[in-house]
C-alpha cells in the first residue's frame, strides 16, 4: 500500500517530476478516471431510463389515460433526469472545496461510496411498474451524488500534475469520466435484456403494445439499469481506499481521518438539502426555473458559510475569495456552455430522439422511428471522446482561448441545424426521412462541446494563482453542471408546446453572448491574459 499522505510536493520541479511526481500523479488520475466514469453514468442514467418506463407500462403512481394524462406523465418522466441534474450540480458546489479539507483520496473514497445508494435504490424501484412518482425523484436527488463527484474529481486531479501538462491530464480526467455517460447508454439497453442479477434483482416486466396489452414473451428487466453499477462502484472504492493519495500541498491539515470524513459528510449534506429543497420547489410547487436555481445555489452556500464547524469556516473563507474575482464568473458563463451542453444534450438526446422521431403529427407512435436505445449513446461517446483531443491542442498551441472560440462557431452552427432538421421532421408523416442529418449535426454538437469543454479547463490554470485554481475548477463545473437540469426542463417544456426547436434558438443565443465574452477577455490581441 503506497503512502497515504504525501507531505512534500512539488511538481513544477522537473528533477522531482521525473524521479517522484510522475509516477504517483498517473497512479491517482487511473484510479480516478474509472471512480468518475461511475460517477457520470449513475448520475445521467435517468434520461435512459425513462425511455423504457413509458414502454413498460410505469404510472408514477397516477392515472394516464387521457391525452392530456399522457402529456403530464410524459413532462413528469422529463423532470427525472432534470432532477438528477439539479442535484448533481448543488452537490458540486460543496465538492468543489472537499478536497482541501478532507483529503483527495478520502473524498473519493467516500464519494465513491455514496453511489451506491442510488444504484441499490434504483434496482428495486424499478421492479414495480406501480412505485409512486416521489420515490424515484428521491432517488434521482440521491443520483446527484455523482454529478457532484466531477468538481472534487477535478480539484483532486490539479493538484498532482504540472501546469504545462494540465490540459492534457484535466482532459483525461475529464473526458474519459464524461465517457461514462455513453458507458451508460450503451450498457443499459444490453443488461436489461435479462436476469443478469438473479432473484435479489426480481422479475423482467412485459412492454406494453399500444393497445395497451401486455406483448407476449418479451421481457426488460429495466431494474438493471440501477444492479449494474453496484459491484464497479465496490472495487473503484476499494481501489481508491487503497491506492490513492492525499496531498499536505492541496489539504493543509491532515492525519485526523475521522475529523477529514466528518467534513466530508457535513459539506455533502448541505448541498444534498438544497438540492432536496430545489427539487421540491420545481416539481411540486412548480417553482419557475430560473427562481429555483438562484435559490438552491444561495441556500448551499448560505449553510455551508453559517451552519459549517469553525474549523472549515476559515479554510472555507479563503476558498470564497474566488467570488470577488471576476474572470471566476467569466469563465464559468464559458465553462456552462460547452460542459452544461455537454450534459445536457446527453441527459436529453435519448427523449429527444424519441419525441421528435418517434410520433407522427396526428400523434400515432411511428414504426419506422429510430430507436433511442440503439443511437443515443453516440453523441456523448464522441464528445467525450474528444474532450482530451481539445486540452491537448490548446496544450500544443499554447492557447486554449482560440480552441474555444472555433468551438463555439461550430457549436451556434450546428445548433442552428438540428433546429432546422426538427422543424423539417415534426411536419411529415415519415419523420424519419430527415433522422440522417439531424443526427449528424447532433454528434458535430457533441464534438464541438467536448472540445470546448477540454479548452477552457485548460484556460483556468494560467487565469487563475495555484490556490484558487482548484475551487474555480470545483465552481465553474458545479453551475455548468445546473446544464443537465435547464436543457432537459426546456426541451420538456417546449415539446409540450410543440416546438423543440425553439430550445435550440435560445440555446444559439447564449453562445454568442460567450463568443464574445471568451474574444474580449481572452482571445483578442491585447486582452492581457495568455490563456
Amino acid at each position: 500500500m503506497p503512502q497515504i499522505n504525501i507531505h512534500n510536493w512539488d511538481v513544477e520541479d522537473v528533477k522531482f517530476w521525473e524521479s517522484q511526481g510522475q509516477k504517483i500523479a498517473t497512479r491517482n488520475l487511473w484510479i480516478s478516471i474509472p471512480a468518475l466514469l461511475q460517477s457520470f453514468s449513475i448520475w445521467i442514467m435517468w434520461g435512459m431510463i425513462i425511455v423504457q418506463m413509458k414502454k413498460l407500462g410505469f404510472t408514477l403512481g397516477m392515472p394516464h389515460q387521457t391525452p392530456e394524462d399522457l402529456k403530464i406523465f410524459n413532462e413528469m418522466l422529463w423532470t427525472l433526469p432534470a432532477i438528477a441534474g439539479l442535484a448533481g450540480a448543488t452537490l458540486r458546489i460543496p465538492n468543489s472545496f472537499l478536497i482541501a479539507i478532507g483529503g483527495g483520496r478520502n473524498v473519493v473514497f467516500f464519494s465513491t461510496l455514496l453511489l451506491l445508494i442510488p444504484s441499490i435504490g434504483a434496482g428495486f424501484a424499478l421492479q414495480n411498474v406501480h412505485t409512486p412518482y416521489y420515490v424515484f425523484a428521491i432517488l434521482a436527488v440521491f443520483s446527484g451524488f455523482g454529478g457532484g463527484n466531477f468538481a472534487s474529481s477535478m480539484s483532486n486531479i490539479s493538484f498532482f500534475f504540472p501546469k504545462r501538462m494540465q490540459g492534457t491530464a484535466l482532459g483525461l480526467n475529464a473526458g474519459l469520466g464524461n465517457l461514462g455517460v455513453s458507458v451508460m447508454q450503451f450498457l443499459i439497453p444490453v443488461v436489461i435484456t435479462a436476469g443478469f442479477f438473479g432473484s435479489p434483482a426480481g422479475a423482467g416486466l412485459p412492454l406494453i403494445e399500444a393497445d395497451g396489452t401486455k406483448a407476449a414473451g418479451t421481457l426488460v428487466f429495466i431494474q438493471n439499469a440501477g444492479c449494474l453499477w453496484t459491484p464497479f462502484l465496490i472495487l473503484s472504492a476499494i481501489a481508491a481506499f487503497f491506492g490513492m493519495n492525499n496531498l499536505k500541498s492541496a489539504t493543509p491539515e491532515l492525519g485526523n481521518y475521522p475529523a477529514e470524513f466528518s467534513k466530508i459528510a457535513l459539506l455533502i449534506s448541505f448541498g444534498l438539502i438544497a438540492a432536496g429543497v430545489g427539487a421540491y420547489l420545481q416539481t411540486i410547487l412548480k417553482l419557475n426555473m430560473w427562481l429555483v436555481l438562484p435559490i438552491t445555489i444561495l441556500l448551499t452556500l448560505f449553510l455551508m458559510k453559517f451552519f459549517s464547524p469553525k474549523q472549515i469556516k476559515g479554510n472555507l473563507a479563503k476558498q470564497f475569495a474566488i467570488f470577488k474575482n471576476k474572470h471566476n464568473w467569466i469563465m464559468t458563463i464559458l465553462y456552462v456552455m460547452t460542459f452544461g451542453s455537454f450534459i445536457g444534450y446527453s441527459a436529453s438526446f435519448p427523449k429527444l430522439i424519441q419525441d421528435v422521431f418517434g410520433y407522427l403529427p396526428d400523434g400515432q407512435v411511428n414504426p419506422s422511428a429510430p430507436n433511442p436505445m440503439t443511437w443515443a449513446f453516440l453523441g456523448p461517446l464522441v464528445g467525450a471522446l474528444i474532450r482530451p483531443v481539445g486540452g491537448w491542442f490548446a496544450d500544443k498551441i499554447n492557447s486554449g482561448s482560440k480552441v474555444t472560440t472555433w468551438s463555439t462557431i461550430v457549436q451556434v452552427v450546428a445548433a442552428l441545424g438540428v433546429a432546422f432538421f426538427i422543424v423539417k421532421a415534426k411536419s411529415l408523416a415519415t419523420p424519419e426521412t430527415y433522422w440522417w442529418p439531424f443526427f449528424i449535426l447532433f454528434m458535430i454538437l457533441f464534438m464541438a462541446t467536448g472540445i470546448g469543454n477540454g479548452s477552457t479547463f485548460r484556460s483556468i490554470p494560467y487565469i487563475f494563482p495555484k490556490e484558487q485554481a482548484g475551487p474555480v475548477l470545483g465552481w465553474t463545473s458545479a453551475i455548468a453542471a445546473y446544464g443537465a437540469f435547464i436543457i432537459p426542463i426546456i426541451f420538456g417544456q417546449q415539446i409540450k408546446v410543440g416546438h423543440a426547436e425553439y430550445a435550440l434558438y435560445g440555446f444559439t443565443i447564449y453562445y454568442i453572448v460567450c463568443l464574445f465574452l471568451n474574444w474580449y477577455y481572452y482571445d483578442r490581441k491585447n486582452s492581457g491574459i495568455k490563456c
